[in-house]
């Protein structure tokens, strides 16, 4: 069975305080693909989509940056 990542519930934490900016800038390191995947789908949630504007543009962002290959992150 493979580890949950926390990181998804950091930005969601980063961002129900308040603070959008740091949340974008660790959306802008992400650690993986999947990670980015799990922050995309808890931010679709009916009381979440569309408040952060910002951050959903980055999620896209750094979603199609990480999925191309030639882009990949050495680990």
């Amino acid at each position: 069975m493979a580890p949950t990542s926390t990181w998804r519930d950091k930005i969601l934490a980063l961002l129900r305080s308040g603070n959008a900016a740091a949340a974008i800038a660790q959306i802008k390191v992400a650690p993986s693909v999947r990670d980015l995947r799990a922050l995309e789908k808890a931010l679709a949630a009916p009381a979440l989509k569309g408040k952060w504007p910002g951050v959903d543009a980055a999620v896209t962002e750094n979603l199609q940056a990480l999925s191309a290959p030639r882009l990949h992150r050495s680990p």
